[in-house]
């Protein structure tokens, strides 16, 4: 079972240890890595979450998946983490230390919404505008959507920017159903 506290825990654990051996950016790139194996497949995560299935089996596992892809501190910690019985939490605790990981080097995290794929020079001035707005590094996530009809949405710190036309079409259709019209009859 995922808890926020052990994620968060076992993530500071590893920035200190990797922030002291000057590994830091290693173990953020490691991290992300195991983040992504985690999410991509679910037999590992079934696997992980399985009592039954003995930790030296699951650090084998762990092993013959990231040992020559991720560093030797992050491997360790990896191995750590499984035999503390907490190899549920691996994907939290990945997520919440690249979390740290950006906070510590003042990165935003935003995601682009656009209805058509959209060029670098478009994707670097939302960048911009993003980082002049937040006065932090942006990593910018952009995604297609062609439900929003055109325009765009912008999300970063729990801040929205919606410029889309299926949000402009809907604001229409509120305006038009409130029947403001009077007769002068």
């Amino acid at each position: 079972m995922e808890d926020y506290r052990i994620n968060i825990n076992y993530a500071k654990a590893l920035f200190l240890v990797a922030r002291d051996m000057g590994q830091l950016d290693a173990a953020n790139k490691d991290m992300r890595h195991v983040y992504d194996v985690c999410c991509e497949n679910h037999i590992l995560a079934t696997i992980f979450a399985n009592p039954v299935i003995r930790e030296a089996k699951k650090v084998a596992i762990l092993k013959e998946l990231f040992e020559n892809k991720v560093s030797k501190v992050s491997m360790l910690f990896l191995a750590f983490v499984v035999r503390k019985r907490r190899s549920v939490n691996l994907k939290g605790i990945a997520n919440a230390f690249v979390e740290l990981y950006r906070d510590d080097r003042g990165i935003v995290l935003s995601q682009l919404v656009t209805a058509a794929p959209i060029d670098d020079d478009i994707a670097k001035s939302v960048e911009k505008a993003v980082g002049d707005y937040t006065n932090k590094k942006v990593e910018l996530h952009s995604k297609v959507d062609s439900s929003i009809m055109g325009g765009f949405c912008v999300s970063f710190d729990n801040n929205m920017y919606d410029a889309s036309i299926s949000t402009q079409v809907a604001k229409l259709r509120r305006d038009f159903s409130k029947n403001v019209y009077e007769s002068k009859l």
